[in-house]
């Protein structure tokens, strides 16, 4: 039983059949509401009032985990991480269309249809620019999503599709001939979400990406949907591979999919002749700049499926259907100025300036040269006259330099040797293109460095936000990581909002960041290559920074899951005196640069645990430093090696599979008792009691 309070009322002491019915209710309500706001545009609630009940439903499939349903609006945040893709084929194949250019191959292609159809009828939508995908229901529930790959293979991307908000997971109606069928459609990244990451990925010195559908195709390749669902991807669907009884029409299907719960290709237009089609093709291309997605033309299909029956396939794609592609805009500018910017992993990228051009909406007076192969390979240098477009409508591209035989041509562009920021001496990777600064104090990189250092999850300093790290950088405060460390309460006072209170909690917080363990010290140091994980695989490996710092790189590299891009990425960091100089004034400090145990003997020394779902009063991070300082490890999957299951709120497959093996599954109170007295003490294995455990 339960006792779960929410905005929308009290349930005290459910049974098992009414917390069924309110599981089943709730689930039902979250959907609609789902597809009132991604779909309509149209909330009826507000983003608090969807909260509640989406935390109601949480509890009530934490207390009852065997009632989680398949469709649940709680999936939605992403399954546990994949170790590859599966291989789906698809029936019928999933062909492309062919492309036209111009206005006459249009109505080359509206002749070649009358020589079939008499009069048809056109279905006209937007194109587009994303990546085409499959969607498969059975029983009115979401069961497979796939890329469409060669046409007849795609991979299996069910749990990242099913993160995507306008895919429904379960039908809003059960409509007859629709139990079971195939939709295909096109996901994407709309342009605000986009810009969003990029920004993001440039403030952290990793590659942005080239185009919305880069974007889109590189999301869908991660193997961990949680990923997945922070990139808020879209999915528009389009088509049907099969006709369904009694619907005659394209136009109408899609009508029917729509009351379904599909966010349908928008602006689709009936239309009766190819003059109709031109002019409507034309009255989009002169606005697709306008729209929030990113589209590269329009699709004209005939709409009556017993016509498309009549004209039949090629072996590349539909001999009813056909893509008009808009022309990409271009223009001709001078590069000005050819300079150097520094990411915040040291990344140094060439950068173009140029002389301001009007492009697809915007004025453009910088253009990325992404590296020096680049540069090279255009041959690009400062005073050439150069051809510019936006890549995806986005992201201004230099195309190719122009030939100008009435000028002389200034010297080739070279990467300069030290760092334009801090004067470090730059260094490329043997497999790389990029070169990069690995000076962890370098003031183009501080700001970011100090809010990852900061960061919840590393040295967890509350307080030390973006403002606050931007004035602490600017007023000449801070010029290193380790500065932090000797801040006083009389220079913060004179920061913008930043009173006696906050001072004192921040150099508070400053302080408690002392004692964080190794592994988060080591993380936060920003080293590329050196994620939360490999820093626990090197803490546990060599235990010091003593040890760590003196051994060869083929020891580093061999240590199981770290290998040779960390082992030459931590000697390249160690090879910068600025970064020997950050780490002793850190020792100095106080901070702990050695694996402390905790206290005494190891009690879960040899314990295997893995770790699914959300835990109410602990990240993975805490729960699985409190593992590791015990002597126990933590492993990504279940086997009939694994000792315990630590479930959450909506735990994944992994959950399902230990109830399998019969692996000993335990809640957030269990695991907090086993740390606390160790693993002597384990309780007896047992099989869960329905309703047990953590969601």
């Amino acid at each position: 039983m339960i006792d779960c309070q929410a905005n929308t009322g009290t349930i005290s002491f459910l049974t098992k059949a009414k917390a069924r019915a309110e599981i089943a209710r709730l689930s039902r309500e979250l959907h609609e509401h789902n597809y009132r706001y991604y779909v309509l545009a149209q909330p009826v609630i507000s983003d608090f009032e969807f909260d509640q009940l989406m935390k109601r439903l949480q509890a009530l499939e934490q207390e009852f985990p065997d009632l989680v349903r398949p469709d649940s609006p709680t999936r939605r945040v992403g399954g546990e991480p994949l170790s590859e893709f599966a291989t789906v084929v698809h029936d019928p194949p999933m062909l492309s269309l062919d492309n036209t250019y111009s206005y006459e191959e249009l109505r080359e292609f509206d002749s070649r249809v009358k020589k079939t159809v008499s009069r048809p009828i056109y279905l006209v939508q937007q194109k587009i620019d994303g990546v085409a995908v499959s969607l498969r229901y059975e029983d009115f529930v979401f069961v497979q999503g796939a890329t469409r790959g060669d046409g007849t293979r795609g991979d299996n991307i069910t749990a990242n599709l099913g993160t995507v908000s306008s895919v429904p997971l379960r039908l809003r109606k059960e409509r007859k001939g629709f139990a079971r069928f195939e939709v295909r459609g096109e996901a994407y990244m709309p342009r605000r979400e986009f810009e969003r990451i990029n920004l993001e990925r440039d403030e952290e010195g990793l590659a942005t990406f080239a185009n919305p559908r880069n974007a889109t195709a590189g999301t869908l390749k991660l193997l961990d949907p949680k990923q997945v669902r922070k990139r808020r991807l879209d999915c528009f669907v389009h088509t049907v591979p099969r006709a369904f009884e009694g619907i005659p029409t394209d136009h109408e299907v899609l009508e029917a999919l729509k009351e379904l719960g599909f966010k349908t290709a928008p602006e689709s237009r009936l239309l009766s002749t190819i003059d109709e089609v031109i002019s409507y093709c034309e009255s989009w291309q002169a606005h697709r700049h306008d729209l929030p997605y990113d589209i590269d033309g329009m699709v004209v299909k005939v709409d009556r499926f017993a016509d498309r029956e009549e004209l039949g396939m090629t072996e590349k794609g539909p001999r009813w259907a056909v893509a008009y592609k808009y022309p990409p805009e271009e223009a001709e500018t001078k590069v000005e100025r050819i300079y150097f910017n520094v990411g915040r992993l040291g990344t140094v990228t060439p950068v173009a300036e140029v002389g301001q051009v009007f492009i697809s909406g915007t004025n453009v007076t910088h253009s990325t040269l992404h590296n020096m192969d680049e540069v090279e390979r255009l041959d690009i240098r400062v005073g050439d006259t150069v051809v510019i477009h936006k890549a995806g409508e986005i992201i201004p591209q230099i195309l190719k330099v122009v030939p100008d035989k009435g000028h002389a041509r200034r010297a080739k562009v070279a990467i300069p040797e030290e760092c334009p920021a801090c004067g470090t001496r730059l260094f490329k990777e043997a497999d790389e293109v990029a070169w990069r600064c690995v000076n962890a104090s370098c003031p183009a990189q501080l700001k970011a460095r100090l809010l990852h250092f900061g960061a919840r999850g590393v040295m967890d300093i509350d307080g030390l936000g973006e403002k606050l790290v931007e004035q602490l950088v600017e007023t000449g405060m801070v010029k290193s990581i380790a500065d932090l460390y000797e801040l006083k309460a009389e220079g913060l006072l004179g920061l913008e909002r930043m009173g006696e209170k906050s001072a004192s909690a921040l150099l508070a917080s400053i302080e408690a960041s002392r004692v964080r363990p190794f592994t988060r010290l080591l993380f936060g140091l920003g080293i590329r290559h050196i994620g939360i994980h490999a820093a626990r695989l090197l803490v546990q490996a060599f235990g010091s920074w003593e040890r760590l710092s003196v051994a060869p790189v083929d020891e580093i590299a061999g240590v199981p899951g770290v290998g040779e891009a960390v082992a030459e990425s931590f000697h390249h960091f160690l090879a910068d005196r600025e970064n020997i100089r950050l780490v002793e004034r850190l020792r100095r400090a106080g901070l702990r640069f050695e694996e402390k145990s905790a206290g005494g003997p190891r009690p879960l020394a040899g314990k295997k645990f893995v770790l699914t779902g959300t835990l109410a009063g602990l990240s993975r991070e805490d729960a699985t430093e409190m593992i590791v300082s015990r002597g126990g490890s933590v492993v990504s999957s279940v086997s009939k090696k694994t000792d315990f299951v630590v479930a959450g709120a909506s735990p994944g497959s992994k959950y399902d599979r230990a109830k399998e093996l019969g692996v000993e599954i335990i809640d957030e109170k269990k695991f907090r008792q086993l740390i606390s007295r160790g693993a002597q003490d384990r309780p007896h294995p047992r099989p869960l009691p329905e309703g047990e455990g953590m969601g």
